[in-house]
């Protein structure tokens, strides 16, 4: 992901850039950074994930978007996550603003954004119930639980099943890697 050189923006000039630009950016506190493009191995993890979670969201009458849906954090920043469920309507046609479950694929370009900015501002919003961490480089699964006392860290690997949260549904962790070539780190 490359910083857009010398632009700080507001809400209402991130979005004319949107609706210009052939690539996306992602807001961080009013500075646009294009998004990179995913690896073979991303691109199989947010297929999978989204036809594994399709099933349990539909039942809920909820929603899974996948990548190109802007979720808005604030009036200076928005990130376009790998994979994203939704509960509750929302007017706008691009962008949402309170997902229950954020799923984010850890590759070497974007691991530590992941694990740091995304995560604090993710864990920050009210609606979330969950966020999920799917790594490319070896089968390992992180879930980012709300609890009553807070945030607790679970972590999944081969042969385990993630119990998903506001989705009521178990996610089998081998299902989430089939056909996935693991990334090279």
């Amino acid at each position: 992901m490359g910083r857009v050189d010398g632009l700080t923006l507001s809400w209402e000039e991130y979005l004319r850039l949107e609706e210009a630009s052939p690539e996306r950016h992602e807001l961080v506190e009013g500075v646009p950074y294009a998004m990179a493009g995913a690896s073979k191995a991303h691109n199989l993890l947010v297929g999978n994930l989204a036809f594994l979670l399709r099933p349990a969201a539909r039942a809920r009458g909820c929603r899974v978007y996948t990548e190109t849906v802007r979720l808005r954090l604030g009036e200076r920043t928005a990130y376009y996550p790998d994979l994203m469920v939704v509960c509750t309507p929302s007017p706008d046609p691009f962008q949402e603003e309170a997902p229950c479950l954020v799923v984010e694929v850890l590759s070497s370009g974007t691991r530590r954004t992941d694990l740091t900015e995304k995560k604090e501002r993710y864990l920050a919003l009210p609606s979330l119930q969950g966020y999920l961490l799917v790594d490319a480089a070896r089968k390992r699964v992180l879930l980012y639980r709300r609890l009553e006392a807070g945030w607790a860290l679970e972590v999944f690997g081969e042969e385990e099943r993630v119990d998903l949260p506001c989705l009521e549904a178990s996610l089998p962790v081998d299902a989430v890697y089939e056909g996935v070539p693991l990334e090279v780190e």
